[in-house]
């Protein structure tokens, strides 16, 4: 009988060791993986598609939210105090500009990259991100800064850049081959004024509602409606993240239509092919 106990014990404490080693380690994988802060969705994607299973990314301007009034939540602050790395747009989006000294202060050792490094900004617009050309260059941006801080998995993270950048290339090449063929009308209107760097790149207009993220007065609403009757437009466009009553009210004007497009994508490869499946029609 004293050992029939004996060899139940051991068995027990052989089931508490085997669990003992194995819930440390799920903790350290978890542990390893590399706190990353950034500022809007689009980078939460670039940062994944290159860190995989090695990062764990907080967005401090969550989807749905809009980066010119966001105020960060105390978790997400947290978050920032233990985070390794902060990839900040840094073109001039109204939250760095408001909240950056604040959140470097929350953490000072904590990393900090410029993903607009080596793209030429159009005046003071910030969304440098809705062109795929500049989107490569935050890619190559955000990898670079991925290496630095965890050079054991520098090829696994070139070799995954590479694959996304063949995804941006991709969708540099449809977008050409859906609008690069339209001749009687490239102009597009759109509530808020974040696709200049999309109207550049691939040769269109487009017309702002919204100006410096103040409401538009009734004078430059009849001044929109006016130009959306002069190049015959049927559709304005708006974005999830702002209001669009005003752009309804332009497009009941004209006998048009309002159309969602969304400037700040958590699929964003994804998030530019519908753009232009939106856009085209206004272009036919």
């Amino acid at each position: 009988m004293d050992k029939r106990r004996w060899i139940i014990i051991g068995c027990l404490i052989a089931v508490v060791y085997v669990i003992a080693c194995i819930a440390p380690e799920g903790e350290r994988a978890e542990d390893e993986q590399i706190g990353v802060i950034v500022t809007i969705p689009p980078q939460a994607d670039f940062v994944k598609e290159i860190g995989a299973d090695h990062v764990v990314v907080t967005v401090m301007v969550p989807p749905g939210a809009s980066p010119h009034t966001y105020e960060p939540t105390p978790s997400q602050l947290k978050a920032v105090s233990k985070a390794k790395i902060y990839f900040k747009v840094g073109s001039g989006v109204e939250f760095e500009n408001v909240w950056m000294n604040k959140i470097r202060g929350a953490n000072p050792n904590m990393q900090v990259v410029d993903c607009a490094k080596g793209i030429t900004k159009m005046g003071k617009d910030p969304h440098i991100w809705n062109s795929p050309v500049n989107a490569k260059v935050m890619v190559t941006n955000t990898c670079d800064g991925l290496i630095k801080i965890d050079p054991e998995h520098e090829v696994e993270y070139r070799t995954n850049r590479d694959i996304y950048l063949q995804e941006l290339d991709d969708v540099d090449a449809y977008i050409h081959e859906r609008l690069d063929g339209f001749t009687n009308s490239r102009v597009f209107m759109c509530y808020h004024p974040a696709f200049g760097y999309f109207a550049s790149e691939y040769n269109l207009t487009g017309i702002a509602i919204e100006h410096k993220g103040k409401a538009p007065t009734p004078k430059v609403i009849r001044n929109c409606i006016d130009q959306a009757r002069q190049y015959k437009l049927s559709y304005v466009y708006v974005a999830p993240q702002f209001a669009t009553e005003d752009a309804e009210v332009i497009a009941d004007a004209i006998g048009g239509q309002t159309v969602f497009i969304d400037p700040l994508p958590l699929d964003y490869t994804a998030n530019m092919r519908s753009i232009v499946e939106a856009l085209s029609p206004e272009m036919e």
